[in-house]
Order: C-alpha cells, then sequence, then structure tokens
C-alpha cells in the first residue's frame, strides 16, 4: 500500500487525508501541535461558520482575483456538500438570518472528535509534535519531534500548514522559507480579515474602547459594506472592517494611511436627517440633543467629535446640513494594519502558477499543496473554511491520481 504523508491538521489537511483513506491510500498526519485542528476550535470559539448559503456565482465571486482558480475545487465540493459532510457526521446544519450555515450544536468540538473518530476508524495514524523541516538530500521528509530528528519516506504528500496568522495555534508561516529554498513562487504573506490602527485622542480611548458601531456603512473607495465595528484601545475591528480589510490593507500599505468614512445613520436620507438637526435645542446639551435627533449612540458621537477635533471646528457651530453630511461620512485615518499574528487569516501564499490542475507543485511532483498555504483570501462568513476544505478535497484526489499513476 502506498503511504501519503499529510503535513498539517487543520481542515484542509484532514480533508485531504479522508480522501486519500477512502481511496485506499495508507495515510499518516503530521502537525506540530499536540493535538489536532487547532485554529478550527478558536474558529469555532465564536460559533462555528462552516459556510455560506448564497447561489454559488455569488459565493465564488467573494474570493475575488483567486476565483478562476479555486472555482473547479469549490464546485466539486461546494457548500450542500459540506453540509451534507457535516450532518454525516452527526452534526446537521441551519442557515441563520445572515445567510451563513452552523452545526446545530454552534461549536467546532463535537464536529472535530466526531470527524477524528471517523479517521481513527479509515485507518489514518497521527503523528503529533512533529514539525516539519523540509527534505533531505534523498527527498526524504524531515521531521523534528520530542525524540529527535525523523525521517520519513512518502510515495505522495499533501502540504496544508495554513498561512500566518494564529501562530500558537500552529500557521506560523515558517513553510515560506523552505518552498522558497525549492525554487517555489510565494506571494508574500499579509494580514487579511484584520483590525486597523487608529490614533485615537487618550478621552476617545479611554471611554469608547470595546464600544460597537451598529449599523454603519464604511466605505472605502467605491467599496461598502454595511454592518458593525469594534473600537479598540488602537483601532478599529469586526465583521465590517473584516469585510473591507483587503481594500484598507492594500490602500494603507501604499500610502501609508486611508481614510475611512463611516456612515452613522445610513437609512436616514440627507434632507430628513438635515430637518432633525435643524429642530430647536432648547437647554440640553449638544450630545444630549444628537442623541435624540438623530439617534445616535454615545460612541458614535464621541466619533464625530473625534472628527470636529481634527478640522479644529466645533459640532456646535457647523449648519445643520454640514452636520447631516459629517454624521452620514465620518472620517476615520487609518494609520496602520493590526500585526498578521492577530489577523484572522492570511492573504499571500504559494502563487496558482506554481500548481497544476491537481494542486500538484509543478517542481516538486508528488508534492500537493491545499488551504490556507494558497495564494487566495476571503472575507469571513464560511468562505475561508468551505476553500479550506474544498481545496483539501481536490488535493487528497490529486494525490490518489498520483498514486495509481
Amino acid at each position: 500500500m502506498k503511504h501519503t504523508a499529510v503535513i498539517g491538521a487543520g481542515p484542509a489537511g484532514l480533508m485531504a487525508a479522508e480522501v486519500l483513506a477512502q481511496g485506499g491510500a495508507d495515510v499518516t498526519i503530521y502537525d506540530a501541535m499536540p493535538s489536532a485542528g487547532r485554529k478550527f476550535l478558536m474558529a469555532g470559539r465564536g460559533g462555528l461558520n462552516l459556510t455560506h448559503s448564497e447561489p454559488l456565482p455569488d459565493f465564488l465571486a467573494r474570493y475575488r482575483e483567486a476565483m478562476p482558480h479555486l472555482k473547479a475545487a469549490v464546485e466539486a465540493f461546494p457548500p450542500d456538500t459540506l453540509r451534507d459532510w457535516s450532518e454525516a457526521l452527526g452534526q446537521p446544519t441551519f442557515v441563520g438570518s445572515s445567510g451563513r450555515v452552523f452545526p446545530k450544536a454552534f461549536k467546532a468540538s463535537p464536529l472535530l472528535r466526531a470527524w477524528l473518530r471517523r479517521l481513527d476508524a479509515a485507518g489514518v495514524k497521527f503523528a503529533l509534535r512533529h514539525r516539519w523541516l523540509g527534505w533531505d538530500e534523498t527527498g526524504e521528509l524531515l521531521f523534528a519531534t520530542p525524540d529527535g530528528p525523523r525521517v520519513v519516506n512518502a510515495d505522495a504528500t499533501v502540504l496544508a500548514l495554513g498561512g500566518a496568522s494564529w501562530p500558537r495555534l500552529g500557521s506560523d508561516g515558517v513553510w515560506t522559507a523552505i518552498l522558497v529554498a525549492k525554487g517555489i513562487a510565494i506571494a508574500p504573506m499579509r494580514p487579511a480579515n484584520s483590525g486597523f490602527t487608529v490614533a485615537w485622542s487618550d478621552i476617545f480611548r479611554d471611554r469608547f474602547e470595546g464600544q460597537p458601531l451598529k449599523g454603519v456603512a464604511l466605505t472605502i473607495g467605491a467599496h461598502q459594506i454595511r454592518g458593525e465595528a469594534v473600537i479598540t484601545r488602537t483601532g478599529i475591528e469586526g465583521g465590517a472592517i473584516y469585510a473591507l480589510s483587503a481594500e484598507l490593507r492594500d490602500a494603507v500599505l501604499a500610502k501609508e494611511t486611508a481614510t475611512l468614512r463611516v456612515a452613522l445613520r445610513p437609512d436616514l436620507a440627507a434632507a430628513d436627517l438635515t430637518a432633525r438637526l435643524s429642530a430647536s435645542r432648547g437647554k440640553q446639551s449638544f450630545s444630549n440633543f444628537l442623541r435624540k435627533a438623530a439617534q445616535l449612540s454615545p460612541v458614535s458621537i464621541g466619533l464625530l467629535q473625534e472628527a470636529a477635533v481634527t478640522t479644529g471646528r466645533s459640532l456646535a457651530s457647523l449648519p445643520a446640513a454640514d452636520l447631516a453630511e459629517l454624521i452620514n461620512a465620518v472620517p476615520i485615518q487609518i494609520t496602520g494594519v493590526a500585526p498578521i499574528a492577530r489577523a484572522i487569516s492570511t492573504a499571500g501564499g504559494i502563487a496558482f502558477d506554481e500548481l497544476d490542475d491537481h494542486l500538484m507543485l509543478r517542481h516538486l511532483p508528488g508534492v500537493f499543496a491545499a488551504g490556507e498555504m494558497l495564494d487566495w483570501e476571503a472575507p469571513t462568513g464560511g468562505y475561508l473554511l468551505q476553500a479550506s476544505f474544498a481545496t483539501g478535497v481536490a488535493a487528497g484526489k490529486g494525490a490518489l491520481k498520483w498514486l495509481k499513476s
């Protein structure tokens, strides 16, 4: 029986191992961590968002420039198939109000435990605390283990080592140097679905750290998203920020700063908002007037005050029309990108030109790659896990074909 090494025990690696075992291969999964699926468990900490229910053409468009390269893998293992797979593991799914798909248990741990039991029943072996070091001069795999160096001969290898976010969970990006030394082109690793830094005033930071901006519309250039953001001590993050992170990141990296505009009341027309702000304030404080007239939260009013300070103008001195315009286009100066180690995911990785249609590295026959190692990114919402599962399936099938040839 042909031996296959899968390096990386995240969703892509586990899925590749399952496909290989079902195809009759002898499979061992190697991972540097003491247990499997650590980042997968972290992803499910607030509710495991497996995939999304939107129509497949819209779904595929979420992968932006990488869509043509991921299309075949996702079409071969689409969201409905992933849901069926989860149900077969005793974890039925449901569609939330946002269209996102979750297991009914809402957690990653029951799904992972059932999955590991099925892999064990299929004969898949695990070699944990095995850190991959590359290949020796004869082409055998090298690992560092608690018992010293280990050399492994594999008839096929699937690399599923993740990106470079959350390195304490195993995705540290160290593998990039190993592949670059083999002549493989790697797009630089960059944070994706990350927070951003803002030079808040001490007063604003101390008062509003951790406060959410709800029901806002965020705009950078021609891109706009509705959702929620959260003020942090060093800047801003949250679902709507993550959805714009690629545009924000690229703007900051190109010009060292970017202007994010926030519509605090996006559902109110300018004329309606102006009319409300033209009413008499009476003896109310200006903040209380804004709270009642425009239904603004304290953090929204604080954000307006931050913007006013930078222009040297008092909010109370602004004409109603100007104030209405500011409320729905509050500028936030983004000064930097949060560290990649804190990002939800990463952009960059193995260039698709280095891979054939079966995700085999052209310069390393018999070596396949899957998951976040590849040069793609996607917003949160189930797209990250779906592509990781789907490319794991594709790499597993590719390795089976290679073994049979």
